[in-house]
């Protein structure tokens, strides 16, 4: 059986298991591919010591603390490998603050954080695992914490 392989990148971040079907999720929220005229690769479905998981591979870019935070809302347990010359050089698991500032709107319409008032989102992180937020104004918790982020 032949076994198609995606290539190695060169130089750029490597984002290794995401929940399985998350990927596209991952891209929506990073606003790739339109963000970056560098190659992006998505496999998704892959077989892997836990299970089917994702992985999405982004050449020549390393992606910022906030951007991390928001992969974090999405793949709690995700990888983040960086890539330089073919090597990893740096290797780490997304952490999720106890609080989040500004990444996600809160699903209350008539929520402060959502009228025009210059107050910025926030939530509290009330569980990891399963991950649930709660609005620091309204206290709503978002069933779908993925619509909402920025």
């Amino acid at each position: 059986m032949k076994e198609l392989k995606v290539t190695p990148i060169k130089d750029g971040t490597v984002i290794d298991h995401i929940p399985s079907g998350q990927a596209l999720k991952v891209l929506r929220v990073l606003k790739l591919p339109q963000s970056t005229s560098s190659v992006v690769s998505v496999v998704m479905n892959v077989n892997g010591k836990k299970g089917k998981k994702d992985i999405v591979k982004i050449e020549n870019r390393e992606l910022d603390p906030k951007e991390l935070n928001k992969i974090a809302l999405i793949a709690p347990n995700a990888t983040i490998n960086i890539i330089r010359d073919y090597d990893v050089v740096k290797k780490h698991t997304v952490e999720l603050p106890n609080e989040v500032i500004g990444l996600t709107k809160c699903s209350n319409p008539t929520c402060i954080s959502n009228a025009r008032e210059p107050v910025e989102s926030r939530f509290h992180v009330v569980c990891k695992d399963p991950l649930r937020i709660r609005c620091y104004y309204c206290e709503r918790e978002p069933e779908d914490i993925t619509e909402g982020i920025m």
